[in-house]
This record gives structure tokens, sequence and C-alpha cells, in this order.
């Protein structure tokens, strides 16, 4: 049986890792001696809990602040989004999902710009593997023909409500473009000045051009 993508992505997450670790302690000191083996086995469930829940989701804060935007991971889930809405939604959900998207790809080369754990860097990976997939995972749950026609909220249709959160997540991705975008400008700004520094008219004395005296005083030529 087909795993789903939530599925797969969980099993190889660190909630699960962890959780299946804690799992473990039970049957060890069942073997160990140090409680029976139904007791080992009892506590074996709660220790997963424990570990599935002190463990930070990927994406976090916790879990980027200290490291550089892992630009595969991203890329890989902006793949699957766009993969997961193309021709199963409304065009104007595609377009902006597209242009999002885009903009993610752009912002990432110059991301390590942004600094470890800052505020724009977080925004920029979370909204790509989480806010824009659990938004898209939402919607697509609705028929199509109720998501564009059925008032849910503040009488619009779920699909306006989408649009609406996707613009906003748009916005935010261009102001995060816009700042790592500013740092360049920045430096070509701060470059300009150096240049005029150094080079601009009156900045070079090269001293004045004066006759050569050393090849001696010229000589008028003779008279006819």
């Amino acid at each position: 049986m087909a795993i789903s993508r939530d599925a797969a992505g969980y099993l190889s997450s660190n909630k699960n890792l962890v959780g299946m670790l804690l799992a473990a302690v039970g049957p060890v000191l069942a073997l160990a001696g140090v409680v029976a083996g139904p007791v080992g086995i009892a506590i074996g469930v709660p220790m997963y809990a424990i570990g599935a829940l002190v463990t930070p989701t990927r994406g976090s804060p916790d879990s980027i602040s200290t490291g550089k935007v892992d630009g595969a991971d991203v890329l890989k889930e902006l793949a699957d989004v766009e993969h997961d809405v193309r021709g199963k939604v409304h065009p104007s959900v595609e377009q902006r999902v597209h242009d999002i998207a885009a903009t993610i790809r752009d912002t990432l080369p110059r991301a390590d710009a942004l600094g470890p754990g800052s505020a724009q860097a977080h925004a920029l990976v979370q909204t790509a593997t989480d806010y824009l997939p659990e938004a898209l995972g939402t919607y697509l749950k609705l028929p199509r023909a109720y998501a564009e026609t059925e008032r849910v909220s503040d009488g619009k249709t779920a699909l306006q409500l989408l649009c609406d959160q996707l613009d906003l997540l748009g916005a935010r991705m261009h102001d995060v473009f816009t700042a790592v975008c500013q740092s360049d400008a920045d430096a070509l700004v701060a470059h300009g000045r150096f240049l005029n520094e150094k080079f601009a008219p009156g900045s070079l004395d090269l001293g004045s051009a004066a006759p050569d005296t050393a090849a001696g005083p010229t000589l008028s030529p003779p008279s006819p």
C-alpha cells in the first residue's frame, strides 16, 4: 500500500526517531532485569509519546536558528507544492503559488546574507515547508465546485480566502527578497563611494606637466 507524502515525512522526522529511541528504553530495561518484561513493554508507548512531543518540528525556530537555510529541502517542498496544485485548482491560485515559489527560489542563493536565525530566514523556510503547504492542503480537501462557489466566511468563498492568504505570503516573500537584495545594493553604493574618493577629479595628484630640460637649452636655427 502506498504511503502518503505526509506519512513518509513523519516516518523520517526527528519526532519519530527520538520517539522510537525512547520507546526502546522499556524493553532494554526489561532485558537487563531492571523491570519485569510486561512493564518494560508497557512503558514503551508513553516513552515514545514523550519523545515525539518534546522534539521540535522540522523548520521550527528551535531547529533552524543555529544553522543555514537548507536550500535543497526548500526546493523539494516547493516542487511538491507546485505539483500538487497543477491543474487541480483555479488558475488564480496556481499563478499565486508559482509567483511565491519563484520569489523563494530567487531568494535562496542569497539567503545566507540574512544571517542564521533571522526572522526573514525563518519566514522563508516556514513559508516553503509549512505555511504554503498547509494552506493548500486544507483547501485541496474541499470539492472544487464547493470551494469556488459557496460562501464560507465573511461573505467569501474558500477560493477567495485562500487567495487572500496567498497574497499575504507573497507580500512577505517579496519583503524578504528585497531585504536580501538590499544588502547587495548597499555594497554597490559603498563601492561607488570608494571609487569616487579614489578617482574623482582632483583626488589624484599626478603633478603638473613641466618642460623637459634634461636635454639642455633649445638652439635657434642659424640665420640664412
